[in-house]
């Protein structure tokens, strides 16, 4: 019997001696790679940060000690160790466990992680109720994949000198975006800090502040990011105890350093460094953990898709008009703009795990003459919602928002679905939005505004549909009739939504269905909807039926009570993970609901 088979709950590992637990970190890695391979998801992060999760089930008590993981994909090997191991082969499928931490999924998933950054406010508001509740238990935070730098992190870390008893901040320093920013951050402080700009500056704040709480903030931050990027112990201004860095790798020793920040918790909260191996295992992985950061089914790597066609377009712009600057926040593989940095280095720029930062920079690039272009899944633009409203739109400034992974994206389920990017941006004043279905059209798109001189955003899902249309520009006809109906008008958005349309109008009577592609959402083409009049109309979206283009739709007719309006698109919840063909099906967006709809009217 191996000695994973002897593991059903957390507790189960500490009935273990410690010569085993390398063996057992070994049989999780298998494991996870053996699901992953039928699955596909996070790879690299999940064979880094065995041993270490090994670790913690070792020397703490959970669920009644607290863990929370950022970003929340770093979790595989913590599943397997609580009580869902023998369910471990459904993860990411529908009905199957969640790649996730999951509050709903079970009690040793203390907060539902997906977006990077929450971790040390939400364990610090945990802290907090459990002191005044006089409860007693450990609260650990693992912090990887560069979520350390997210502003949310760092809200946290620097509001309050204070940190609780009991409370553990494992960084999980796995050679990705931590190791890059921590050298180039470092670096630029170096030099900042004995330039002729730096001194004049800390010049000119001593004179106005004196030695006030300002004065004294900022130098602790100043020195805060010299110091503990560079490896040092600056930690502790805020708050810790300092502990690492140690290998992470290494089962037995971290087990052993665990045991010794458990003992000092008791009495100040610890900040524990440890150094992993992303990707370990896999010697593909672990040559290039970036590629294999997220994965398909067979470890296959991304790419291709929309991302690859907008990043084949920017340089094609780029080469004729060098104004034009690729923003992103650590999404370029996904995005499509790695083509751009290695093409065109000085026309991009990443702005790591720091959605709001990116935005605002790109009003300021915008602000001073150039031509933005921000590429970001449409779950993480969410993120930078005022930033967008406040300091692009409102100020009216030409920044193109690319929004990839726009709709529903399958097993990653709730914490990543793109299905309220139409319902928050078409609710903004001077915003254009543009939803293309085909290559071409993205391509069209992203010209048409970079000429406008006012904000835009495109979205569009990671991958193409099997769609056939005539491609017209969408200067000429926003709204793109390819058939007409004497019965119903479907409008649809997106590549999936025109997929299901033009099935849906075969499936009915030939000139029942008529079948609008359109590939503006805001503004309505006003002109396109007057023909309608009086009519039926199906809107099809694949986005949040609340606020989302078909209410725009209905809208615009609520009081002309000739013309009739059907919505469908994404019903008010957040959508689990599991297949795109399944969650349309829950969503009822499949031929047969329209043919069901349609024969009842």
């Amino acid at each position: 019997m191996s000695v994973l088979d002897s593991i059903n709950r957390s507790e189960d590992v500490k009935k273990l001696n410690t010569d085993s637990l390398g063996e057992l970190s070994d049989e999780i890695r298998n494991e996870i790679i053996n699901v992953i391979n039928k699955n596909g998801g996070h790879l690299s992060s999940n064979l880094g940060i065995t041993e270490t999760t090994v670790a913690l089930h070792y020397v703490f008590d959970f669920p009644k000690d607290k863990l929370i993981f950022d970003v929340g994909h770093q979790c595989y090997a913590h599943k397997i160790l609580s009580d869902r191991k023998d369910r471990f082969y459904s993860i990411r499928t529908t009905g199957g466990l969640s790649g996730f931490p999951d509050r709903e999924e079970s009690e040793y998933d203390t907060f539902t992680t997906g977006h990077a950054g929450s971790s040390l406010a939400s364990a610090l508001g945990l802290a907090k109720a459990r002191d005044a509740l006089g409860e007693d238990y450990f609260i650990i935070c693992v912090i990887g994949d560069g979520a350390f730098g997210n502003g949310v992190n760092l809200e946290a870390l620097t509001a309050s000198t204070y940190k609780p008893k009991n409370f553990i901040v494992v960084l999980n320093d796995n050679g990705m975006s931590i190791s890059l920013n921590r050298g180039g951050l470092y670096k630029y402080m170096s030099k900042r800090t004995t330039g002729r700009g730096y001194v004049k500056t800390k010049s000119a704040i001593t004179k106005i502040f004196g030695n006030s709480f300002i004065t004294k903030f900022l130098r602790k931050v100043k020195n805060f990011f010299k110091r503990i990027l560079k490896g040092g112990v600056a930690i502790d201004e805020f708050g810790f105890k300092y502990v690492g860095v140690i290998d992470g790798n290494d089962v037995k020793q971290t087990v052993k350093i665990l045991n010794r920040v458990k003992n000092v918790a008791k009495t100040k909260a610890v900040f524990l460094h440890v150094k992993t191996t992303k990707g370990k295992g896999v010697a593909s992985a672990e040559e290039r953990p970036d590629l294999f950061h997220g994965v398909g089914k067979n470890l296959v790597c991304g790419g291709g898709g929309f991302g690859a066609v907008l990043g084949d377009t920017l340089n094609e712009l780029i080469e004729k008009d060098n104004k034009i600057i690729a923003i992103t926040a650590a999404m370029k593989d996904g995005t499509g703009l790695k083509a751009v940095e290695e093409k065109h280095p000085d026309n991009f720029y990443d702005a790591g795990i720091a959605e709001e930062y990116a935005v605002t920079y790109a009003a300021g690039l915008a602000a001073g003459g150039l031509k933005p272009v921000v590429a970001v899944y449409s779950t993480f633009m969410q993120r930078a919602y005022d930033q967008i409203i406040h300091d692009v739109c409102l100020q009216n400034l030409p920044v193109v928002f690319c929004l990839d992974r726009a709709g529903l994206v399958g097993e990653d389920g709730r914490t990543h679905q793109g299905t309220l990017d139409i319902s928050y941006l078409t609710s903004i004043p001077n915003i254009t939005v543009y939803t293309p279905a085909t290559a071409e059209e993205l391509k069209d798109a992203l010209n048409l505004a970079l000429s406008l001189g006012t904000p835009s955003a495109i979205r569009y899902p990671k991958s193409f549909a099997k769609t056939e249309t005539e491609f017209l520009p969408i200067s000429e006809c926003p709204w793109q009739t390819l058939s007409r109906g004497k019965r119903i008008t479907v409008l649809c958005e997106g590549p999936a939504m025109l997929k299901l349309a033009t099935e849906f109008a075969a499936e009915m009577k030939k000139g029942a269905v008529g079948v609008v592609n359109v590939r503006r959402v805001k503004p309505l083409d006003e002109i396109a909807l007057e023909t309608l009049r009086g009519g039926v109309i199906f809107t099809l979206e694949e986005n949040a039926l609340a606020g989302g283009f078909g209410s725009e739709v209905a809208a615009y007719f609520s009081n002309d009570r000739k013309t009739a309006v059907y919505r469908f698109g994404v019903k008010d919840e957040f959508i689990r993970h599991g297949s795109i063909s399944s969650q349309l099906e829950e969503n009822g967006l499949t031929t047969e609901n329209l043919v069901r709809v349609a024969n009842e009217i």
